[in-house]
């Protein structure tokens, strides 16, 4: 089963697993790209970013953010190990100055926090005007959302995991001040699993919400 993204809040088993995490990066390399070609797709050309909950930095290396915030230590030495700058720190409580990032990056994240709305509405204080959040996951209501739902208790990593809809998710970030969202989606289920990357959402598994600072 899928292991996902580390958590904002809970990092004793990301800590003992940091490099059984990282493996499943080369194990299910198919998967991987076609999650980062699902995320990249948003990316914008230009600009300052930053991903929150950088991991291991599988998503930020290839995506060329230089800077990320993780709140387990084994996991953001394995990010500084890839080049990556890290901040220890939690999504809710961001070490950045207001208005310090044109963009942000959140990759199956989400799930593992203990308050989604703060950490939304801290993305948007560390936003500049217009900027942009990109937020990947996988999506309550698809086929693999159920799944991992029902057999959350069997895994060491998403235990304590909540998953979430496209809409909680786009009413969230309305709150937190986001607007103008555009998504992608990738995972589709079948026999053999449909790793093209397509607009919109609500078939494929793992979605991807691109978010726009409301102009103030």
């Amino acid at each position: 089963m899928r292991q996902l993204r580390t958590t904002m809040t809970k990092t004793t088993s990301f800590d003992e697993a940091a490099a059984e995490y990282d493996a499943w990066f080369e194990k299910h390399r198919d998967l991987y790209l076609a999650e980062l070609e699902a995320v990249r797709g948003f990316i914008p050309a230009s600009g300052s970013g930053m991903e929150i909950g950088v991991g291991t930095g599988r998503f930020a290396v290839p995506l060329g953010i230089p800077i990320g915030v993780e709140p387990s230590p084994r996991m953001a030495e394995l990010a500084r190990q890839r080049g990556i700058e890290v901040f220890e720190g939690m999504a809710e409580t961001l070490p950045f100055a207001d208005c310090s990032f044109d963009f942000a990056v959140m990759v199956t994240v989400v799930c593992f926090l203990n308050n989604v709305a703060q950490a939304f509405r801290e993305a948007c204080r560390i936003l500049k005007p217009h900027g942009t959040l990109i937020i990947g996951f996988i999506d309550r209501e698809s086929d693999l959302g159920k799944l991992y739902s029902r057999e959350k208790e069997q895994s060491r990593f998403y235990r304590s995991a909540a998953f979430y809809s496209v809409s909680e998710l786009e009413i969230l970030l309305t709150k937190a001040g986001f607007s103008s969202f555009a998504y992608r989606q990738t995972l589709f289920p079948g026999e053999t699993t449909d790793l093209s990357v397509r607009e919109g959402y609500g078939s494929g598994s793992f979605v991807v919400i691109q978010a726009h600072k409301k102009k103030i």
